[in-house]
């Protein structure tokens, strides 16, 4: 009996809550600002040259992918796919960033083909160097996380280099990945 009481009030509440909104009217409209136009500056296709830096490895030759950028969402969101390959394996990954005005910063979520779950970025804008510095937090496969650094660098050439560095074995801080892209025209 109290169940079924309790389910009600919870109904009649859900039920209320959009006449509430209704009467209060639809929210203001979100429009991008300045700071999307630095995601609009990715949009669309990229041949991607992926060259992996582990330590005590020989240097393998870059693999090839191809990154397909899109704004989503009236343009306040990038949506991003990568398909290529990773180490001689079949990759796949999906993306999506956006501007966080309460952080100020740039947030987005990322998973992909190689890794459990999903990892979270926060980055800046540096204007001068035309330089997003960013963190990653990821699963690491082992029931924790890591955190790793990366920075993409958008050169005179209309290209974007990303570098990806981890902490290593002595704790001291270590390239493991550069993607190097280059607009499809």
């Amino acid at each position: 009996m109290l169940r079924s009481y309790a389910r009600s009030l919870l109904f009649a509440g859900a039920c209320l809550m959009p006449a509430v909104a209704i009467a209060q009217g639809p929210p203001p409209a979100v429009t991008p600002g300045p700071e999307h136009a630095v995601l609009k500056e990715d949009v669309g296709t990229w041949d991607a040259s992926v060259e992996m830096m582990i330590p005590g490895a020989p240097a393998s030759p870059p693999s090839k992918g191809v990154e397909t950028n899109l704004l989503s969402c009236n343009g306040l969101c990038l949506v991003t796919d990568f398909k290529g390959e990773m180490m001689g394996a079949p990759f796949q990954g999906h993306g999506v960033s956006t501007w966080d005005p309460a952080k100020k910063k740039y947030v987005g979520n990322w998973s992909d083909s190689m890794a459990p779950g999903i990892a979270s970025t926060e980055a800046t804008w540096d204007a001068a160097s035309k330089t997003m510095n960013g963190t990653m937090v990821a699963p690491d496969g082992q029931g924790g996380t890591a955190k790793m650094r990366s920075t993409v660098v958008y050169t005179p050439d209309g290209k974007r280099v990303f570098s990806m560095f981890m902490p290593g074995p002595d704790g001291k801080e270590m390239p493991t990945m550069r993607i190097t892209y280059t607009r499809r025209k």
